[in-house]
């Protein structure tokens, strides 16, 4: 059986290459991919090439141990059905549908420890949500937001609008987020924003500010969360955030530079800077959290939310090249952009 798999190449250059797609071996089972989401904020990194090559994948998945280097098979939200049971697999296994850690491409073997299976209910399309909505999950449980707080997004892209859904049900006094597409910051408020701001307007920090109540230099957000993945928006997050406040920076820069003015509010507001990951659970957690129980509750998120609502494109496997152009080239058209596999 043969296996059509996209590669970055070189900064943007993808192209596809046809591989064996072998028999599942002991343990392990074959999966037609029905579904792949793109993940635009690390995806772009890969595409344009800025991410740093001495870094790998992922340490913490089966199926990116590898270097961030080209040439690279690349992707991680991939929802299909199980064709093919090795080995000592259970029956239960045959044509179930299933959630994988993997690259874009049709077909692939993985271990039956590797898969998640995909709770009734819901479809593939929401399915392949799941790494974004894991990832927004970990971010409240780092920011800890609390009854009657004034928070901030700064980046409404598929994470930062997962983000914003998730703040919305909490008892917040204010929710406000920047984006500098209008496509996003409307969905952001059909979300439950307060206030969704255009970072370029010339009174962006000023609205928000407003928005927030902010009563004098020193007050602002208590929580504001870093999602752009813009390293000049990490300024902003200091600007906005209030004394004592945190700030999540959940954006991956790769090789681009955060340059930051530390010396004057910023020491006296004592703001806290906040770093959070997905791969790892931060330590204060770990006594009462494992990353079964997040990814349980990341499930229970998509049960209630309709994710795939946030779709705005959809390309046949074959035409991936058009669909990194669009992020690349006109990102206000998309927010989640998906390949659908014959």
């Amino acid at each position: 059986m043969r296996n059509t798999a996209l590669y970055f190449t070189a900064p943007r250059r993808v192209e596809q290459r046809t591989e064996p797609c072998p028999a599942p071996g002991p343990g392990q089972v074959r999966v037609r991919t029905l579904i792949s989401a793109i993940s635009p904020g690390t995806e772009m990194l890969i595409y344009r090439g800025q991410m740093p090559q001495a870094l790998a994948a992922d340490e913490t998945l089966e199926a990116l141990a590898g270097a961030l280097a080209y040439p690279l098979k690349y992707g991680y939200a991939v929802a299909g059905r199980v064709t093919d049971l090795g080995a000592g697999v259970d029956a239960a296994w045959q044509g179930r549908l299933v959630f994988a850690f993997q690259p874009h491409q049709t077909c692939f073997v993985a271990s039956v420890e590797s898969l998640l299976p995909v709770p009734e209910g819901v479809p593939p399309e929401r399915a392949a949500f799941l790494p974004n909505m894991e990832t927004a999950v970990n971010f409240l449980l780092d920011g800890a937001p609390r009854i009657g707080e004034k928070a901030a997004v700064l980046g409404q892209g598929v994470v930062g609008l997962l983000t914003t859904a998730l703040l919305a049900q909490f008892p917040l006094t204010a929710l406000v987020v920047y984006d500098r597409y209008p496509l996003r910051r409307e969905t952001a408020r059909r979300l439950g924003a307060t206030a969704a701001l255009d970072p370029a307007a010339p009174d962006a920090l000023e609205a928000a500010r407003e928005a927030l109540g902010a009563r004098d230099l020193y007050d602002g957000a208590d929580l504001t969360y870093e999602v752009s993945g813009n390293p000049q928006a990490l300024e902003l997050a200091l600007e906005l955030t209030g004394f004592a406040g945190r700030v999540v920076i959940g954006s991956w820069y790769g090789t681009k530079r955060a340059p930051l003015d530390l010396g004057g509010r910023f020491h006296r507001s004592r703001i806290r800077l906040l770093a959070s990951q997905v791969s790892t659970l931060a330590p204060e957690h770990t006594g009462r959290w494992s990353k079964a129980r997040r990814l349980s509750v990341a499930w229970d998120m998509l049960r209630a939310f309709p994710a795939e609502e946030l779709i705005t494109h959809r390309f046949p496997f074959a035409q991936a090249a058009e669909a990194y152009r669009l992020l690349d080239e006109r990102p206000e058209e998309a927010i989640q952009v998906i390949f659908t596999y014959a």
